[in-house]
């Protein structure tokens, strides 16, 4: 009976937890993770979140490590949550003691553009998933971002995507490609409802997060592609292209709606090939 009430106990926590995340502008993926993680904290020590130790928190940590054998990463999110988690029950001092490991950097994984173009061949034959994957690889777009846009948001005269309210609670226009208001378009007109979303699904009236990760993925089995096919892959890989292609970083960084240029740094780290052909042309002559 005690497990019972605990479990309840748990699951109206983190609803109220949900709320409160959400009530903080924080991303659709942050928000779900952020739960799923105090979620899992709150279980494994078994208290209340009035009643945590600083001795609770370091069992938790070593848990982590050991039993679960997460990453670095997955150890950084988990305790960011728990941070988070604290901060909202009104526990700063215990969250402080918090220290969660320095996250490793990694290179953003992208496509090349013999890829993306048999990723787009592979769902052709669909015109709302081929609006979609071509939505994703010329735009930029979060999968959040996405899955919330709605009709009216899309202004294929002026090839223009406006995005609401999007991480950091920041509105942007996004710039689309000819090619992907033409997807858009083409599918548009086998629309026959009045549905407000853009893409919806069977089952609802807007796409899931869930479901466009898994169209996305499905149709890179399709394509032969052997790499892990994610919408964040398709973003990471509009970034790098254009930055090979000469265009500046600032204006990179508008477009992917990035709040500081130094998130968008770690794209000039990633093309080597270019970085060669650089260095080969600069000293040619030296």
């Amino acid at each position: 009976m005690a497990d019972k009430k605990f479990e309840r106990y748990v699951k109206e926590e983190m609803e109220k937890f949900r709320e409160y995340l959400e009530g903080e502008k924080k991303s659709e993926n942050t928000v779900e993770q952020y739960v799923r993680y105090a979620s899992q904290m709150l279980i494994f020590i078994g208290k209340r979140g009035n009643k945590i130790t600083p001795g609770d928190l370091r069992k938790y940590k070593i848990y982590l490590s050991t039993k679960k054998k997460y990453s670095k990463n997955s150890i950084y999110l988990a305790l960011k949550a728990a941070t988070s988690y604290l901060k909202f029950i009104g526990r700063e001092e215990l969250a402080r003691e918090i220290k969660p490991p320095k996250r490793p950097k990694q290179m953003p994984k992208y496509l090349t553009e013999e890829e993306v173009r048999r990723l787009m061949e592979a769902a052709e034959g669909n015109p709302r998933d081929y609006a979609i994957i071509s939505l994703l690889a010329y735009s930029g777009l979060r999968v959040s971002e996405l899955c919330n846009l709605r009709v009216e948001d899309v202004d294929l005269s002026e090839r223009v995507v406006y995005v609401h309210s999007g991480k950091g609670d920041k509105d942007r226009i996004v710039v689309i490609s000819e090619h992907a208001a033409e997807a858009i378009e083409a599918y548009l007109l086998t629309r026959d409802d009045d549905l407000e979303y853009l893409f919806s699904s069977r089952k609802s009236e807007k796409i899931s997060r869930v479901q466009v990760f898994r169209l996305v993925k499905e149709y890179a089995i399709k394509a032969g592609i052997k790499k892990k096919v994610t919408p964040h892959v398709l973003r990471h890989t509009l970034a790098t292209t254009l930055l090979k292609r000469g265009v500046d970083i600032r204006y990179i960084q508008q477009f992917l709606g990035h709040s500081s240029v130094a998130t968008t740094q770690i794209y000039t780290h990633v093309d080597d090939e270019s970085l060669r052909r650089v260095y080969d042309q600069a000293l040619e002559e030296y």
